[in-house]
């Protein structure tokens, strides 16, 4: 067994063993441009108990990091949150060297483990809000159905007051830090907001009553231990708070301008569509698709009110990047945004009609009559771009003081 990594305490019976992935630079379609961690936790106790394991390649990784703190086969149970293979591929292979007295799931985690390694090993079902003792320790299961994989569960350890909180609250962030409060403010931030408009936004109405179940049970958490990113020891109200109003999806004075162009006419429809949003006072992201990457999409549109789309038509379909966007995010399902549909087009022009089906497919309110140039734009085209963009600026303005008549 490789000697060379170490474990980091977290708090006085946690450890954390898991793996840095400093060169993923994609997560299904996410960018990951500052890389990952994969934490897995070793709990030291009378009984001595593994929460979660690492994707199967870095197996070798986790295990050194345990075998730092203790021989990997006093381990005695191990508690598998979320059955995905980041964080499960390595769940069973680990088993066959610690043989550990029992392996915990939620009841889907069991099912959905046996459907991913056809394996006839016992697993033991804990039930939503059931605690265990092992050992001297109690752990607490609470079930977080589509946080976001159906058979996803939160486990707190009640003596360190500890929520091991699996793919909540995480981000995707390689560092040689392991604690919040060693990384800088704005990276935080960020990345927190990347994963989040990423990988949990469909989830939304989802989260808040995860977060009220949470509350409820009035469990006194005082570190968060998330399977990606750092671990939350101080301030993890942050984390939550941030959460709870990433959820609500309020629209903010913010617009995003998302398009492609092919001889640079759609991107002057969407410079000027821009001058009349901040003319009229919105805050504004333009995102030219040949450098902007469908995540970071995904994340300017988690706190804005408007998405603002525009595409040329290419062999009578949307340019493929802007079709990519758009395919991504309407699985994300943003909530709550108004906007506008741009284009210049040849002979044909059918990316117009094709990006309103799925502006409404998703739910957002179009709040002009699609903007089309034939070849180059006009002046009346781009008199009326401005003035779609001031209307959007209206809208948003409305609709961020929470003036209800000023919504359509």
């Amino acid at each position: 067994m490789n000697e060379a990594f170490r474990a980091v305490q977290i708090t006085d019976h946690v450890y954390w063993v898991g793996a840095i992935d400093w060169s993923i630079r994609d997560f299904h379609g996410y960018l990951t441009s500052r890389g990952s961690t994969y934490n897995a936790y070793l709990v030291l106790g009378e009984k001595n108990t593994l929460v979660d394991a690492v994707k199967a390649p870095l197996k070798e990784e986790m295990l050194s990091r345990i075998a730092s703190v203790l021989a990997p086969e006093k381990i005695d149970y191990i508690i598998s949150n979320h059955a995905e293979m980041d964080h499960s591929g390595a769940l069973f292979e680990v088993a066959d060297v610690v043989h550990p007295e029992k392996i915990y799931a939620s009841s889907l985690g069991n099912k959905t483990l046996i459907e991913h390694f056809h394996t006839d090993r016992e697993i033991t079902m804990v039930k939503d809000g059931e605690t265990c003792a092992l050992g001297n320790l109690h752990f607490t299961f609470l079930e977080s159905r589509m946080l976001h994989w159906p058979e996803s569960m939160v486990t707190y350890l009640a003596e360190d007051r500890l929520l091991f909180s699996q793919d909540i609250f995480g981000m995707h962030l390689a560092t040689g830090e392991r604690f919040t409060d060693e990384i800088a403010e704005h990276i935080l931030n960020s990345e927190a907001a990347k994963y989040y408009a990423n990988i949990i936004l469909p989830y939304s109405q989802v989260v808040l009553r995860f977060l009220d179940k949470v509350k409820d049970c009035n469990l006194e958490i005082e570190v968060i231990a998330p399977d990606h990113g750092p671990v939350w020891r101080k301030n993890p109200l942050h984390i939550i708070s941030s959460y709870t109003k990433w959820a609500a999806q309020k629209p903010t004075k913010k617009a995003v301008i998302v398009y492609d162009t092919m001889w640079n006419s759609t991107a002057l429809m969407a410079d000027v569509l821009a001058d009349g949003l901040m003319e009229g006072g919105a805050a504004v992201k333009q995102m030219p698709l040949g450098t902007s990457h469908r995540s970071d999409v995904a994340t300017e549109i988690l706190e804005a009110g408007a998405l603002v789309v525009g595409s040329p038509t290419l062999n009578n379909n949307i340019f493929p990047t802007v079709a990519d966007v758009m395919t991504y995010l309407k699985g994300l399902k943003p909530q709550n945004l108004c906007g506008a549909v741009f284009g210049s087009h040849g002979w044909s022009g059918e990316a117009i009609k094709q990006l309103e089906v799925l502006m409404k497919d998703m739910k957002v309110d179009l709040v002009a009559d699609s903007i089309k140039a034939k070849y180059v734009p006009d002046q009346d085209v781009l008199k009326y771009c401005h003035a779609v963009g001031k209307q959007l600026a209206e809208r948003l303005a409305a609709v961020a003081d929470g003036d209800q008549d000023g919504i359509a």
